[in-house]
C-alpha cells in the first residue's frame, strides 16, 4: 500500500508541474496573457536588443525564455511519469531520484514567491508537498 501511495503522490506532483508548464507554453504563444499591459512596452521590447547580443530583440528573447521555461517544467513529468508507473523501484532505490523533485519544486517555489504570482506558487507548493510526502512514505 505504501508504494502505491508514494506513486500517487509523485504522479500528482509531476502532473501539476506538467499542467503548469503546458499552460505556460500555450500562454507564451497564444493570446496575450504574458504581454505587458502597456502597448508602448511591447513596442519598445520589439525595437530593442539586449546588451548580450544585437542578433535578437528583447521581445524575441522574452518569448524564447518563456518557452524554454515551460519546457523545463514539462521535463519533470516527462521523465517521472513513465519511471513512476513502470519502474518505481528505480526511484525507491535512488536517493537522488527521490530528492530531485523536492529540490526542483523548492527552487520553483522560491522563484514563484519572489517573482511570480499566486497561482503558480500554490500549484508548485502543492506539487512539492506531494514530493515530500512521497519521500517520507519511501522512508527517506
Amino acid at each position: 500500500m505504501g508504494q502505491i501511495l508514494q506513486q500517487i503522490f509523485i504522479l500528482i506532483g509531476v502532473s501539476i508541474f506538467g499542467f503548469l508548464g503546458t499552460m505556460h507554453l500555450i500562454y507564451t504563444f497564444v493570446g496575450n496573457k504574458f504581454h505587458a499591459r502597456d502597448p508602448k512596452v511591447i513596442l519598445a521590447m520589439k525595437q530593442t536588443s539586449p546588451v548580450i547580443s544585437s542578433q535578437t530583440t528583447v521581445w524575441k528573447a522574452w518569448k524564447r525564455f518563456n518557452a524554454s521555461h515551460s519546457l523545463g517544467a514539462m521535463l519533470l513529468p516527462a521523465v517521472y511519469i513513465p519511471i513512476t508507473i513502470n519502474h518505481m523501484t528505480i526511484i525507491e532505490q535512488s536517493l537522488w531520484l527521490t530528492l530531485l523533485p523536492i529540490l526542483v519544486g523548492a527552487s520553483y517555489m522560491l522563484l514563484a514567491k519572489r517573482y511570480w504570482f499566486k497561482i503558480p506558487l500554490i500549484g508548485i507548493s502543492i506539487s512539492t508537498l506531494c514530493f515530500v510526502g512521497a519521500a517520507i512514505i519511501g522512508n527517506v
